[in-house]
């Protein structure tokens, strides 16, 4: 019986991008993750496929705001709140840019390019190579995909700021491996400028001397 052929594995971050864009069937490697509720509650730690305990504390209260069992907070919520001391959800990427990640031209559809970066950037859910993938096939993504994914990162920075104190140190070094990967796309993007314009000289060197 004929094997199955492995399917092709998708481009990398570095990797050549097709004119027009990535085929946005190419982007994830592996199906979609689950929605973020579900990961959100994975954060608290559930083991050994055990259901994870529903989240019913309230979220954390904002940086400078003293916590307080009065509030609805038990001791491992106001434990961990002073571990993390001004850190929430969303904090460490919100100190990351978005320079040097460009945007391709996407003349069918209209968006704020910046936002789109911006919460893409803060995702924790989608990994490295997803994100670079996801910024190339914008030139195929329709405007209801665009719009539709805007929600969905939306959806996933509003769940994991409502998830309660437990939750935070986890998100913590989520966030921070995160931040790690948005760093290395940018570095990515500007090894990818360089080696772009070397070859544009070239060119331009090799036409004037007739090659």
């Amino acid at each position: 019986m004929a094997q199955t052929p492995t399917p092709p594995q998708p481009p990398r971050p570095g990797d050549p991008v097709p004119v027009g864009g990535l085929d946005p069937t190419q982007v994830f490697g592996t199906p979609p993750p689950p929605p973020p509720q579900a990961q959100g509650q994975q954060a608290g730690g559930a083991q050994d496929g055990a259901a994870p305990m529903a989240d019913q504390g309230p979220p954390p209260p904002p940086p400078g705001v003293t916590a307080t069992k009065e509030m609805g907070f038990d001791d491992e919520d106001l434990k961990i709140l002073a571990e993390v001391g001004n850190y929430r959800f969303g904090s460490i990427t919100a100190l990351l840019t978005n320079d040097k990640i460009p945007v391709p031209a996407h003349p069918e559809t209209k968006f704020d390019d910046q936002m789109f970066l911006t919460f893409l950037r803060g995702s924790i859910s989608l990994t490295r190579d997803e994100k670079w993938r996801i910024i190339m096939a914008i030139p195929k993504l329709s405007q209801f995909q665009i719009d539709e994914l805007q929600k969905i990162l939306e959806e996933e920075k509003r769940k994991f700021s409502d998830l309660s104190p437990k939750h935070l140190l986890q998100l913590q070094k989520l966030e921070q491996k995160h931040a790690e990967d948005w760093r290395d796309l940018q570095a990515v993007s500007v090894q990818q400028t360089a080696k772009a314009q070397e070859q544009d000289q070239a060119a331009e060197i090799r036409k004037q001397l007739g090659l």
